[in-house]
């Protein structure tokens, strides 16, 4: 098959989540036998880069806006796209539902990947709260298929607009890596240290969890905190003010091998977000065997299955004393990484959900009307 991966800032993965997943999925593909093109945008992928581990590459204008880069690189995607005769597109982010039809109209059988309910991010205002909702509104009809990365959010359509949506979840990796030299880089010491990763925006709560960690008075074991977000200086601020007050390191955003290293041998890790579907940083910890400690919200409640620990982040004692816990008894914990680990390799691998998308795909061009090249 020709497919085409649009809606993501593009590959090789340097920004979040949807990123990691084009890469994961779209060179499993690649490796067997189809022809993809992952669409990129210029601040984030080398314009000269034009295929990436067996995948084409086609960077395209965006518009440095919180507002407008994705819905104006996509749109310049989708157009783009009809040139190319692809059997399948994949469309990620709701906000892009209303491209959906396009391909359709031209032939190219479309799916949507929706992520969480975004209107529900803090950082959104009015406008942009009511432009999700529409990208929901529009994800039950312009696409040939939607898929949701969660059961909480497959269940959110079906209840909400009886939509009904493929179920695909996000994957991770069980490999573990070889050395240390992100640890010995930022000066910490294996398991002595607690660690966060997101992007950091008001809802996935880094500020709760540095204000749950200064109280708790454990302060010779730094708090890690890795992200960034390039529309949130506001808060970006208000944390760096936090951390100033204790044992709290800030590098920025980290990927690749420092990344995991960094989720492979920290004491505990910690996921706050409140939105969203299947979140990649909380799989990848249970991938890398990290004891989580998640905030309290029925996606996360869904991935971890009972093997991590569940608390309110906004309930700041509660927090502070699992901080406590994990510093003065760790080893009491240690099975819950373990069988984590054990989950993500059963349910969450990336060959597992290559499968289900490929056989989605499949499922789509030969639909009546589809426009295959395979036999």
């Amino acid at each position: 098959m020709k497919i085409a991966v649009m809606g993501t800032r593009g590959i090789p993965a340097n920004y979040g989540g949807f990123e990691t997943f084009a890469e994961e999925l779209s060179r499993r593909l690649a490796d067997r036998g189809h022809q993809v093109c992952v669409y990129g945008r210029p601040r984030y992928v080398d314009s000269n880069l034009e295929e990436f581990l067996g995948v084409e590459i086609k960077v395209l204008p965006s518009i440095s806006s919180k507002h407008l880069d994705t819905v104006f690189h996509t749109t310049l995607s989708v157009f783009h796209g009809l040139t190319k005769s692809y059997d399948a597109v994949l469309v990620c982010n709701a906000a892009n539902a209303f491209l959906c039809w396009i391909p359709r109209l031209f032939g190219q059988k479309t799916a949507l990947n929706v992520d969480g309910i975004e209107r529900l991010r803090k950082k959104w205002g009015t406008a942009g709260k009511l432009f999700y909702r529409l990208g929901e509104w529009m994800a039950i009809w312009a696409p040939g298929r939607v898929v949701a990365d969660a059961m909480v959010i497959s269940d959110y359509y079906l209840e909400r607009y009886g939509k009904k949506t493929e179920f695909i979840p996000y994957g991770a990796s069980v490999d573990l890596p070889k050395g240390k030299d992100k640890l010995r880089e930022l000066g910490l010491r294996e398991r002595e240290y607690l660690l966060y990763v997101s992007r950091l925006e008001p809802e996935n709560n880094a500020d709760l969890l540095i204000k749950s960690y200064l109280a708790s008075g454990v302060s010779d074991i730094p708090l890690v905190i890795v992200g960034d977000a390039p529309y949130a200086e506001e808060y970006l601020s208000e944390l760096r003010k936090l951390a100033a007050g204790g044992n709290v390191l800030m590098p920025g955003s980290i990927y690749g091998e420092g990344y995991r290293e960094l989720l492979a041998n920290c004491a505990c890790y910690f996921q706050g977000s409140e939105v969203g579907g299947t979140h990649p940083a909380l799989l990848e910890a249970m991938g890398a065997g990290a004891i989580v400690v998640s905030h309290d919200t029925p996606e996360n409640r869904e991935v971890l299955s009972g093997n991590g620990l569940i608390c309110d982040f906004y309930d700041s004692g509660a927090l502070g004393n699992i901080i406590v816990e994990i510093y003065r008894n760790r080893d009491r914990f240690i099975h819950l990484g373990d069988q984590a680990r054990a989950r993500v390799k059963k349910v969450y691998s990336w060959e597992r959900i290559t499968d289900q998308y490929e056989n989605l795909f499949y499922e789509m061009v030969n639909e009546a009307g589809g426009s295959s090249n395979t036999a």
